[in-house]
């Protein structure tokens, strides 16, 4: 890691990150749709390969953010010792929870011993025995774990715009990739 630390995330931090938010945000929403949709329903069938596929490109993307995360310096994190204690925690239940989704969706679409396709391009294998039920526990838990994820990311959004907003911390400035010394941002 550089000696110094940079005032901002760099470009692919910030990239991964908004990448990772609207993919969440596409999935969950996609998620909860297909839980309605009938056998004849033309998506029925359909509607589930775009959310794999989604949900495994969001898991290779999860493990680039978290690659580049280990080696690039972070901004110094802004606020008193227990905001910033809070926000490490956080964000570790945010990463905890987005590989707990991953992984719980995989042993659904792998239940069967069937490896997941990604949009036609590559089969993702079932490496794991089946185990009684597994489909039914996984989908139990993907669901629990997705709505958490959700409303622990709503809040890390409100806490960013606390932060922008009250504090006057270029906590989201950093992120958007908005120099701090700006002044015509504020």
């Amino acid at each position: 890691m550089p000696a110094t630390r940079p005032v901002q995330w760099n470009l692919t931090i910030r990239s991964l990150h908004w990448l990772s938010a609207l993919a969440v945000i596409g999935l969950f929403s996609s998620g909860w749709w297909m839980t309605g949709l009938g056998y004849y329903d033309p998506w029925y069938h359909q509607a589930p390969w775009w959310h794999k596929s989604f949900g495994i490109t969001l898991l290779a993307v999860t493990a680039l953010r978290v690659g580049t995360r280990l080696v690039t310096a972070a901004p110094p994190t802004q606020g008193a010792l227990l905001e910033r204690r809070a926000a490490h925690a956080g964000h570790f239940l945010l990463y905890a929870l987005l590989v707990s989704v991953m992984v719980t969706g995989y042993l659904i679409s792998t239940a069967e011993g069937k490896g997941i396709d990604v949009f036609g391009w590559v089969t993702v294998p079932a490496l794991l025995t089946p185990f009684k039920d597994q489909a039914t526990i996984a989908g139990s838990i993907h669901w629990y774990c997705a709505w958490a994820l959700v409303i622990l990311a709503a809040g890390h959004a409100l806490f960013a715009i606390k932060h922008h907003v009250i504090d006057k911390h270029d906590t989201l400035r950093r992120m958007v990739g908005i120099n701090h010394n700006d002044t015509t941002s504020h």
